[in-house]
């Protein structure tokens, strides 16, 4: 099974979701290298594009080993969305632009942008139509079914979208003011993949290989995209490709095998950042990879302390060997 957004190909149709600080250049190349047929950066502002912010600008590497690579801004005003979009498009190697119309966030949505959009399908038709007609690279959306219950417009945004000249429907199966909570609705993603002729991606709710094969069996969407269930475990990608292709499902990691991963995802953010900065953010990160683990409580509250990698490294090299000796031990 392959994804296919205008002229860009997927070798399948496994997604990493764009997260907010965490779909970083490291990050998102583990993630290709686990198999993921198109990887998403994180959300950017078109206004701190525009005003060249430092942080902002370094947003738009793209290795290219990452691609095919979708990018997305966010913006409420047509004609600064216009002008990151064509940032994006004539000083980049991404190979897709995104608009975001989901994120939840209060600061994102008090600017008119992000899931602010989804009360009104004409500005949808509007901004996406501006950034379609003047750049070169296909357009895309990511977008949820609706601000509230009461507000659940998503098939007549899904085909402002299309109208627009949008190449592809990112659709998370929640409403804004369900932020990340409750259950996604799979129903709505079915309906959206009925109404409009555009590739339709699936997000929300899968958390295994079995939950990815069963969305797109039952709603029929093309693509498949996997969010928190892939943060320190981007085996999730992995073992859903595999599961997608042939029915199996590779074994869940080794503690070390985790720690490798780990390490590596840290050493790539190190050459990106420095390592004060990498170390520091490589908290979350760590705690996600440790996650299941017995006793990684207390190493969680380690690293928090930690500010070199190579301590972070010993930390959690030292607690592998301790669940080792104690399988040996009980073995």
């Amino acid at each position: 099974m392959m994804l296919q957004i205008e002229n860009i190909k997927m070798k399948n149709p496994v997604v990493l979701a764009p997260m907010a600080g965490v779909c970083n250049p490291a990050f998102r190349l583990i993630a290709k290298e686990f198999g993921s047929g198109l990887v998403c950066a994180e959300m950017i502002s078109d206004k701190a594009i525009l005003h060249k912010n430092e942080k902002s600008l370094r947003m738009l590497y793209v290795d290219e080993r990452e691609k095919p690579l979708s990018l997305q801004i966010f913006g409420g005003d047509k004609d600064s969305l216009l002008g990151a979009a064509q940032v994006v498009d004539e000083q980049t190697n991404a190979d897709i632009i995104d608009i975001n119309m989901g994120c939840p966030v209060p600061k994102v949505t008090k600017c008119d942008a992000g899931a602010r959009w989804l009360l009104d399908p004409d500005k949808i038709y509007e901004m996406v139509a501006v950034v379609a007609r003047n750049v070169q690279k296909p357009v895309t959306v990511k977008m949820r079914t609706g601000w509230d219950d009461d507000h659940v417009y998503v098939l007549e945004n899904a085909q402002a979208v299309e109208a627009a000249g949008g190449k592809a429907v990112s659709v998370h199966g929640r409403t804004r003011y369900q932020m990340y909570e409750g259950l996604a609705d799979w129903d709505l993603l079915r309906q959206v993949k009925e109404t409009v002729n555009i590739p339709v991606i699936g997000n929300g709710d899968v958390n295994t290989p079995q939950d990815a094969k069963r969305m797109l069996d039952t709603t029929g969407v093309d693509g498949v995209m996997i969010g928190r269930a892939a943060l320190g475990n981007p085996w999730m990608l992995y073992r859903t490709v595999k599961y997608l292709e042939d029915g199996t499902l590779p074994d869940e990691p080794t503690p070390k095998e985790k720690i490798d991963v780990c390490m590596l995802h840290m050493d790539r953010l190190i050459d990106l950042k420095g390592e004060k900065v990498a170390v520091q953010e490589m908290r979350k990160h760590a705690s996600w990879y440790l996650k299941g683990l017995r006793g990684s409580g207390k190493v969680r509250g380690e690293i928090n302390q930690l500010e070199r990698r190579d301590d972070v490294a010993n930390t959690m090299y030292r607690f592998v060997e301790g669940l080792n000796e104690e399988a040996a031990v009980g073995s």
